[in-house]
Protein backbone atom coordinates (compact mmCIF):
# COMPACT_ATOMS: atom_id res chain seq x y z
CA UNK A 1 0.00 0.00 0.00
CA UNK A 2 0.79 3.46 -0.60
CA UNK A 3 0.06 6.67 0.99
CA UNK A 4 -1.01 9.61 -1.24
CA UNK A 5 0.31 12.90 0.30
CA UNK A 6 0.02 16.22 -2.19
CA UNK A 7 0.36 19.69 -0.34
CA UNK A 8 -2.19 20.95 -3.47
CA UNK A 9 -5.02 19.39 -1.71
CA UNK A 10 -6.28 20.02 1.93
CA UNK A 11 -4.39 18.00 4.88
CA UNK A 12 -5.94 15.68 6.88
CA UNK A 13 -7.48 17.06 9.79
CA UNK A 14 -7.43 13.56 11.52
CA UNK A 15 -5.87 10.36 11.82
CA UNK A 16 -6.20 9.29 8.08
CA UNK A 17 -4.74 9.83 4.93
CA UNK A 18 -5.85 11.73 1.33
CA UNK A 19 -5.55 8.59 -0.30
CA UNK A 20 -4.59 4.92 -0.57
CA UNK A 21 -2.88 3.44 -3.67
CA UNK A 22 -3.78 -0.56 -3.72
CA UNK A 23 -3.45 -3.48 -6.24
CA UNK A 24 -4.49 -0.40 -8.94
CA UNK A 25 -6.92 1.26 -7.12
CA UNK A 26 -6.97 4.48 -5.42
CA UNK A 27 -9.11 5.22 -2.79
CA UNK A 28 -9.67 9.17 -2.02
CA UNK A 29 -10.73 9.77 2.00
CA UNK A 30 -14.04 12.09 1.99
CA UNK A 31 -13.16 15.71 0.98
CA UNK A 32 -14.68 18.45 1.92
CA UNK A 33 -14.69 22.02 0.31
CA UNK A 34 -11.77 23.18 2.08
CA UNK A 35 -8.66 25.23 0.78
CA UNK A 36 -5.48 23.34 0.76
CA UNK A 37 -3.68 26.54 2.22
CA UNK A 38 -6.10 26.59 5.54
CA UNK A 39 -9.15 25.78 7.41
CA UNK A 40 -12.24 27.97 7.06
CA UNK A 41 -15.63 28.25 7.26
CA UNK A 42 -17.67 27.00 4.13
CA UNK A 43 -16.67 28.54 0.86
CA UNK A 44 -19.76 30.16 -0.77
CA UNK A 45 -22.72 28.61 -2.26
CA UNK A 46 -23.21 24.32 -2.75
CA UNK A 47 -22.11 24.80 -6.37
CA UNK A 48 -19.07 26.64 -5.32
CA UNK A 49 -18.70 23.74 -2.54
CA UNK A 50 -19.37 20.80 -5.00
CA UNK A 51 -16.61 22.53 -7.41
CA UNK A 52 -14.00 22.45 -4.95
CA UNK A 53 -14.92 19.79 -3.05
CA UNK A 54 -14.30 17.83 -6.74
CA UNK A 55 -10.96 19.84 -7.26
CA UNK A 56 -9.64 18.37 -4.43
CA UNK A 57 -10.74 14.76 -5.31
CA UNK A 58 -8.81 15.52 -8.51
CA UNK A 59 -6.03 17.15 -7.36
CA UNK A 60 -5.23 14.03 -4.75
CA UNK A 61 -5.80 11.66 -7.73
CA UNK A 62 -3.44 13.50 -9.76
CA UNK A 63 -0.77 12.40 -7.21
CA UNK A 64 -1.52 9.16 -7.12
CA UNK A 65 -1.37 8.78 -10.90
CA UNK A 66 -4.80 8.79 -11.56
CA UNK A 67 -7.68 11.34 -12.54
CA UNK A 68 -10.97 12.16 -12.52
CA UNK A 69 -11.71 10.28 -15.45
CA UNK A 70 -10.38 7.34 -14.13
CA UNK A 71 -12.87 7.36 -11.19
CA UNK A 72 -14.93 4.22 -10.84
CA UNK A 73 -17.21 4.73 -7.77
CA UNK A 74 -17.98 8.28 -6.04
CA UNK A 75 -19.73 9.06 -3.13
CA UNK A 76 -21.31 12.47 -1.98
CA UNK A 77 -22.78 13.09 0.97
CA UNK A 78 -24.71 16.23 1.10
CA UNK A 79 -26.89 17.78 3.85
CA UNK A 80 -30.20 18.12 2.31
CA UNK A 81 -31.58 15.87 0.18
CA UNK A 82 -32.51 19.54 -1.86
CA UNK A 83 -29.30 19.97 -2.65
CA UNK A 84 -29.40 17.41 -5.20
CA UNK A 85 -29.96 18.91 -8.50
CA UNK A 86 -27.57 21.59 -8.01
CA UNK A 87 -24.72 19.42 -6.76
CA UNK A 88 -25.62 17.13 -9.99
CA UNK A 89 -25.61 19.85 -12.28
CA UNK A 90 -22.00 21.14 -11.08
CA UNK A 91 -20.63 17.45 -11.26
CA UNK A 92 -22.06 16.75 -14.78
CA UNK A 93 -20.27 20.27 -15.67
CA UNK A 94 -16.92 18.95 -13.92
CA UNK A 95 -16.98 15.16 -14.82
CA UNK A 96 -18.19 15.45 -18.15
CA UNK A 97 -18.75 12.42 -20.56
CA UNK A 98 -17.12 10.36 -17.18
CA UNK A 99 -19.87 8.57 -15.61
CA UNK A 100 -18.61 6.59 -12.48
CA UNK A 101 -21.13 4.66 -10.53
CA UNK A 102 -22.11 6.84 -8.03
CA UNK A 103 -24.53 7.18 -4.82
CA UNK A 104 -25.43 10.71 -2.97
CA UNK A 105 -26.53 10.20 -0.05
CA UNK A 106 -28.11 12.67 1.75
CA UNK A 107 -27.15 12.72 5.71
CA UNK A 108 -28.37 15.69 8.40
CA UNK A 109 -25.19 17.50 8.62
CA UNK A 110 -21.46 17.71 8.05
CA UNK A 111 -18.56 18.79 9.95
CA UNK A 112 -18.58 23.04 10.41
CA UNK A 113 -21.16 23.60 8.93
CA UNK A 114 -20.01 22.24 5.34
CA UNK A 115 -22.51 20.81 2.62
CA UNK A 116 -20.77 18.63 1.18
CA UNK A 117 -18.11 15.67 1.00
CA UNK A 118 -16.71 13.32 -1.60
CA UNK A 119 -15.12 10.36 -1.79
CA UNK A 120 -13.87 8.20 -4.37
CA UNK A 121 -12.34 5.09 -5.88
CA UNK A 122 -10.42 5.16 -8.90
CA UNK A 123 -8.06 3.13 -11.58
CA UNK A 124 -4.38 4.07 -11.31
CA UNK A 125 -3.18 5.29 -15.03
CA UNK A 126 -1.76 1.98 -16.58
CA UNK A 127 -3.08 -0.33 -14.16
CA UNK A 128 -4.82 -3.67 -14.62
CA UNK A 129 -7.44 -4.19 -12.52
Amino acid sequence: MLRVETPDAPTPAGHYSQAIVHSGLVFVSGQLPVLPDRRQAPVGSIEEQTELTLRNVGIILEAAGSGLDYVLQMTIYISDVELWPRVNAVYAAVMGESRPARAIVPIQELRHGYQIEIQAVAAVRGATV
